[in-house]
Order: C-alpha cells, then structure tokens, then sequence
C-alpha cells in the first residue's frame, strides 16, 4: 500500500512539472531526474529500488515502439549503414575504452569488471534521445541517424554486458563464443520481430473494431519482447523490427478511427512512462550512495570524472573521425549523390551534434541495478556498489551536460531545418487538392443531384487557388448544401473524396516524394474528417 500511495505521489509530481515545464529552461528528462534526485532524499518516501526486470519488462517495450514509430522509414533505410557503426562498432569501442580506462585509473579493477561497466555506459538511450531532441529543429537526416542509432544499439550493449558479467562469474570468456552469440541474438529478434508485426498487421487489417485495433496494438510491443525473450533473442531488437514492419504498413491496415484512438492513448501512456522512467531514475541515488562505502570523495570525483569523459570524448573522436575518413570505415555520414541526399547532407555542425548527443538513460541504469550480488562461491560481487555509482553518474552527466547544453550548442552554430514543413505540407496539401478535384471532374463514381456536383469542385477549385493550410476552413468557401436528402449524398461525396486521398497518399509513399513526417501530417488530417463526418452521420441518424 505504501509504494501504491508513492506511485500516486510520483504520477501528481509528474503531471504538476509537466504543467510548468514549459517555463523551466531545463530540458524535461533533466528536470525529472533532478525532481527525483530531490524527492529521493525525502525522509517519509520508501525506498524506491528500481526492480531491473521491472524496467526492462514494463516500461522498455511500449517506449521502443513508441520511438519505432516515429521513426522516418525513409531516412532510418537511407542511412541505415551510419546507423549500424553508430549502434554496432561504437558501442563494442566505447565499452572496451571506458573498460581500459576503469582499470588503470581504479585500483583493484579487474578486466571483467571494467568490461562490466564499459557496457552498462556503452549505449545511448532511446527514451533520453528523443526526449533531448524533441522540437528542436534538427536535420531530418541527424534525426534519423540519432533515433535509429538509440534503437539498434542496446543489443549491441547488452550482448557485451551478459558476457563481460559471465566473465566475472566464472572467470571464462571466448571471442568468437560472443560474436556468434551476438549474431544470433540479434538476428533471431530481428526475425521474431519481423514475423510476430507481420502476423499484428494482417490480424489488424482484419479487425473493423477501433478499440480491438488499439488494444492489440498496445499488447504487440509487450508480445514481440517476450517472445524474443523467450528464444533467448534480443527482446528490444524484436520491439523494434515489429514497431518499423506495423509503423509501414499502418496506412493500409488501420482505419480512420483506429488511427486517431491510438494515437491519443499512445500519447498518453507515453508521457506517463517517460515522466516515471526518468523520476524512478533520479531516485536511486539515495540507495546507491548508500551502499558506497570505503573511499575518499576524492577517489569518487576521479573515478567519476574519469569515466564520464571517455564516455562522453570517445562518442565525438569516433563520429568526426568515421565521418571524414569514410573509406577506412566504410561509410560516411555525408553519403548521396541526388539532389534530395545533397539537401540533407550533414556538415561539420551536424556531425558535432551527432556527435555530442549521447545521453545515457533507463538501459544503463537496468542493467546496472541487474548485477548479481553474489558470485558463485557466495562471495559478494566484486565492486558492485561503485559499478552501480559509476553507471549513474555518466547517466546524470549526460542527461545534464548535454541535455542541458544542446539546445544552446544549436542556437550557437546557428543550425536550422534545411526545408520549410509549411511549404511541404502546403505542396502535398495542393497535390492531393488538385488530384481531388480531376477525380470529381472526370471519373468520380457516385451520382449526385442538384448542384452538389458543381459546389463540390468550386470547393476544391479554391483550396487549389488558395491553397490555404487549414483545409475545409477558408471564408471564400461556398456553402454546401442544406437539405435533408442532399447533406447526406454531401457526406457520401465527401467520403467518398477521403477514401480517394488515403488511397492516393499510399501511391505518395511508395514512390518517396514526400517525407514521413508530412505524409503523416496529411493522414491525420485526412482521418481528422473521416472522422467529423462519422460524428455527423451518427449525429443524423439519432
């Protein structure tokens, strides 16, 4: 009863910081964690000890597909070597430097042990980098490359944890043993993922309920990860190869309805589970320095410091040196050659806030707390209680320092978006307007009487003239009809004209002309009406 009135505490302090947020200059996740490190020091809460299951279980599946979704799939695919080094090589070179540093710098640290925490630090964390990046204005392509990267990576470093904490235990560890062991693991989430949102988008394309839709949608991120657990496959990368299959084919097998539901519970539940994540992480500090015992601040700050900028440097000497020495590595950044690449090609400004976006969040922390407590003789586990301190540190000082400084590094190289969305939004708006009104003039399929014909295409010959951003509201709009019999053959055209422009924005995203973001943007504007006219239909036949 205790940690339920807590949850209810945390949930109140949540939605009162989410209220004035806005008028904080701290970024949001640094203002949770800060608000939780406070609370946490509070005489009259419980101990809060975050359960690493718990974490991983409950909160990581929904957050991944969350991020899956929101994922531009044309630009994840166009930069998806960037994406692998970024997720693949630099989480392997970030933990084996952080692990040379550890054990020349802390005394009595063995290689296993500073393999451990090389890979509890190793991997950018999804939730913490959108959250940084959110409303920022970044290049579409940096985005991409930062989302996709924070999707990919925690594989990588859960791969390196499980066997660098194996090594401790047993004292054994095999190269070629782990790198076939991370090619399977990978790819069986992989394909778990893939054949597991396959089955989700056919039984959705099947099912005419919008709740039913929305419901399996949100038990779909819990069902991939728990099978791919299961097989003793990666559980995030089966999260992630769902979300992206269901995300692509979510135009065709949702409807109108559907979307907007989802949407709005999703919004919902994510805003609830970040806003806990990231107080739940504030409030280990007070267990965490209580276990600490047996050295100098001094010692505390070296270590601290130490680990924390090799963290935080190695990110930034890898991405400038792998993005200006492409043929050493194999890929670059700045890759492309029509003009749509040349458009979104990242210079030196870019690469920097690739480079220097590198919080750390729930996965380190998870995997941090999930370290045993014993050996296998029952001996404790040597230097768990200054793993544990080391991990949160690097999470706090890359959730502050570059949570808090990346807005301001932005403004200073003065970085804006490459494209006006309000002018791509207003061209897709035109083509689907211009398209809309030849479908009514020559081959549209349903009869109409009077002249609701005739009104419709003045209607869409002005949006075409006009073409003003708010559909369906410009003053020089013409009245439609208000007779009985004629609203209802009005509604039909107009449904009719919705079902033609959802069909016509599927051709629009497999032929790439337009990105995800504003393809999107037309689909819930489109559903937005679909959905008005349902609302007016009902509202009729009461």
């Amino acid at each position: 009863m205790a940690h339920f009135e807590t949850v209810i505490f945390i949930l109140a302090i949540l939605i009162g910081l989410s209220a004035i947020a806005h008028k904080i200059i701290l970024p949001y996740p640094v203002l949770l964690v800060a608000t939780g490190v406070l609370i946490g020091f509070m005489p009259f809460l419980p101990n809060l000890a975050l359960d690493p299951n718990v974490a991983l279980v409950i909160f990581l599946p929904p957050l991944l597909y969350e991020a899956a979704s929101k994922t531009a799939w044309q630009e994840f695919t166009r930069s998806i070597r960037p994406i692998t080094t970024l997720a693949v090589t630099l989480v392997f070179f970030t933990a084996s430097t952080v692990a040379v540093a550890a054990h020349y710098v802390i005394p009595h640290f063995s290689w296993p042990m500073a393999f451990v925490l090389g890979a509890i630090v190793s991997p950018p964390d999804a939730v913490a980098a959108n959250s940084i990046i959110k409303g920022l204005g970044l290049n579409k392509r940096v985005i991409a490359i930062l989302e996709g990267e924070s999707l990919l990576n925690d594989a990588s470093a859960l791969i390196a944890y499980r066997y660098a904490v194996a090594a401790v235990m047993t004292g054994h560890f095999v190269l070629w043993e782990a790198s076939l062991q991370f090619l399977l693991v990978a790819g069986g989430g992989l394909l778990i993922g893939g054949v597991l949102g396959w089955l989700v988008a056919t039984v959705l394309h099947r099912i005419d309920s919008s709740t039913t839709q929305t419901g399996l949608i949100l038990l779909a991120p819990y069902v991939a990860y728990l099978a791919a657990e299961h097989a003793h496959t990666s559980g995030i990368l089966a999260v992630v190869s769902a979300g992206l299959l269901i995300t692509r084919r979510a135009p065709e097998v949702f409807s109108p309805q559907a979307r907007l539901e989802s949407r709005a519970v999703w919004d919902t539940l994510i805003f609830l589970l970040e806003g806990i994540v990231f107080i739940l992480i504030g409030l280990q500090l007070p267990a965490i320095v209580a276990d600490l015992r047996g050295y100098t601040t001094e010692e505390l700050v070296l270590y601290s410091v130490t680990i924390s900028v090799v963290t935080i440097l190695i990110r930034i000497l890898w991405v400038f040196f792998s993005t200006y020495y492409p043929r050493l590595l194999g890929w670059s950044i700045t890759s492309g050659s029509d003009t749509d690449e040349r458009a979104n090609d990242i210079d030196w400004r870019n690469v920097l806030i690739v480079a220097w976006t590198g919080t750390r969040g729930v996965i380190s922390l998870a995997t941090a707390l999930a370290l045993p407590l014993t050996l296998p003789s029952g001996q404790l586990f040597p230097q768990r209680p200054l793993i544990l301190f080391l991990s949160f540190v690097v999470i706090l000082v890359t959730l502050v320092l570059q949570g808090m400084t990346l807005p301001l590094l932005i403004r200073l190289l003065g970085i804006t978006p490459q494209s006006d969305p309000t002018r791509v939004d207003q061209a897709l708006e035109f083509l689907l307007a211009s398209q809309s009104l030849t479908y009514l003039e020559n081959d549209f399929p349903i009869r109409l009487r009077g002249e609701l014909r005739q009104t419709l295409i003045r209607r869409y010959r002005v949006l075409v003239n006009e073409l003003d951003a708010t559909l369906y509201q410009t003053n020089s709009e013409p009245e439609l009809a208000t007779d009985h019999a004629l609203v209802n053959e009005q509604r039909t055209a107009e449904r009719a004209l919705g079902e033609y422009q959802q069909a016509l924005l599927l051709e629009l995203a497999t032929e790439k002309r337009f990105s995800d973001e504003v393809l999107r943007t037309a689909e819930r504007r489109i559903d937005l009406e679909m959905a008005r006219l349902d609302a007016s239909e009902q509202a009729a036949g009461e």
